[in-house]
């Protein structure tokens, strides 16, 4: 592969809501939202086709009100409904900058959105735009991890990036403890061994089983999303 090339096709980039849209780790940030736009939008112009999956835990976060008192499966459609409303700034902010996006949620609500059809979906990436899949799997008791880790099946993905507000998979967490190391790369056992939380455990053994590698780096570092594609920059593969 030439220097400077993109080593994957086609991959699907998973943003937490905090990390990808909540710049102060609540509500939306149109600066935040912005700046991760522009990189998504450096990598559809490298050729390679994107599709998108955000959580919505900087609008609301359905396990910690469950743990609150509300019924749990409420709790997590709510959370699903905050998804779609990260999707949608995403979409508005990336057509304002030229790149043709679709939003497809798995909760039908076609007054603002596609339904989530796959063979709809793979067109889509196939005439270059940029399809969001919204509210998750449409079922409670699911973080976004999962339809992540689907998605990037179901599109035939050949990564899935995870965007964090680290450059990677650590020992501990870096941000309290100075000695922590950053893993290079990691087996999917290791992971799902060492109990490193990268992704949950479901989200980690289809990507094993389909042997899509899960890569981890910083989305607050501007342009590094396109590094990564390239196979440069900081980052944690686990294959």
């Amino acid at each position: 592969m030439p220097d400077g090339q993109p080593r994957y096709k086609r991959i699907l980039l998973k943003l937490s809501g905090e990390a990808g849209v909540g710049g102060d780790g609540f509500g939306i940030d149109p600066k935040t939202i912005q700046a991760v736009c522009e990189d998504i939008a450096q990598v559809v112009h490298a050729g390679v086709q994107v599709c998108l999956v955000v959580g919505g835990g900087n609008i609301f976060r359905g396990a910690a009100l469950a743990e609150s008192g509300m019924e749990r499966a409420s709790a997590d459609y709510v959370g699903m409904l905050a998804t779609v409303m990260n999707a949608l700034a995403l979409q508005a902010s990336l057509e304002k900058i030229g790149v043709y996006t679709r939003v497809q949620s798995a909760i039908p609500m076609d007054s603002v959105c596609e339904p989530y059809i796959r063979r709809r979906a793979l067109r889509h990436l196939e005439k270059g735009r940029v399809v969001i899949f919204a509210a998750g799997l449409g079922a409670p008791y699911f973080t976004t991890d999962t339809p992540a880790a689907l998605r990037a099946t179901e599109m035939g993905c050949d990564a899935l990036l995870k965007g964090t507000s680290v450059d990677g998979v650590y020992t501990a967490d870096p941000k309290k403890d100075s000695t922590a190391q950053r893993y290079e790369t990691l087996s999917y056992q290791d992971v799902l061994a060492k109990d490193l939380r990268v992704m949950d455990a479901s989200a980690v053994s289809l990507m094993r089983d389909n042997h899509i590698p899960i890569v981890v780096f910083s989305i607050r570092e501007r342009g590094n999303l396109l590094r990564v594609v390239k196979g440069e920059g900081v980052f944690t593969t686990i294959a």
